[in-house]
């Protein structure tokens, strides 16, 4: 059995526009090449830089709880090598809604952010504007893009204290998901100043990291 159909039995992907993603964006493409082959396995893999291609049973398991729609535009933070981005860009530019959809990516890590946007331009994105890179550390978000309706994030914070640029570029009844310490949060936004919070156990990420050292 392939790694999307025993996610799909597993009931890790549920949702046919995130099981459409996985189907259409081949994770091989967002590997080294000397780990392609590793691509079925449903494990982390090193993408250097200290930096790892998400578990795809984690991948799903984030996707579904963010719900992406078509038409959305959302903010992946550490986009690493641009895998994640690809299936948020290709869930949000489908549908027949008047707006395309966009995905805006941030990664600190420069060598990183050409490698994740070379990916990504693999399947048009990039040049069709449903996505964008930006080199920059992900505290502060993309102000000048800001709102969004949803906010994905793949390094984990040492503490539940979200950074407030987040919160202010989120859009009333938007999501945040982020990995927080060994655990994955969503975030709702109900009001400017209030957040609703699920938690999920069980998780492990690469550490987020701020301007002044870890978070």
């Amino acid at each position: 059995m392939g790694l999307i159909d025993m996610l799909i039995k597993e009931k890790w992907l549920k949702s046919p526009q995130i099981i459409d993603a996985f189907r259409n964006i081949a994770r091989a493409d967002f590997l080294p090449e000397k780990v392609k082959y590793l691509s079925e396995l449903n494990e982390p893999i090193s993408i250097g830089y200290g930096q790892t291609n998400s578990q795809p049973l984690t991948v799903a398991f984030m996707l579904e709880l963010l719900a992406p729609l078509p038409g959305e535009k959302i903010l992946d933070i550490g986009a690493g090598s641009g895998w994640t981005t690809a299936l948020l860009a290709h869930i949000v530019s489908q549908g027949k809604s008047l707006s395309k959809g966009k995905v805006v990516a941030i990664e600190r890590i420069s060598e990183l952010k050409k490698i994740g946007e070379r990916n990504v331009a693999k399947y048009n994105f990039i040049k069709t504007g449903v996505a964008k890179f930006l080199c920059r550390n992900g505290e502060k978000g993309c102000e000048e893009d800001a709102p969004f309706d949803k906010i994905f994030v793949s390094a984990a914070l040492s503490s539940k204290n979200i950074p407030l640029a987040w919160k202010k570029q989120l859009k009333n009844n938007g999501k945040i998901i982020v990995p927080v310490e060994n655990a994955l949060f969503v975030f709702i936004k109900k009001t400017e100043s209030e957040f609703e919070e699920r938690e999920y156990k069980g998780f492990a990420f690469v550490p987020f990291v701020v301007e002044n050292g870890s978070a």
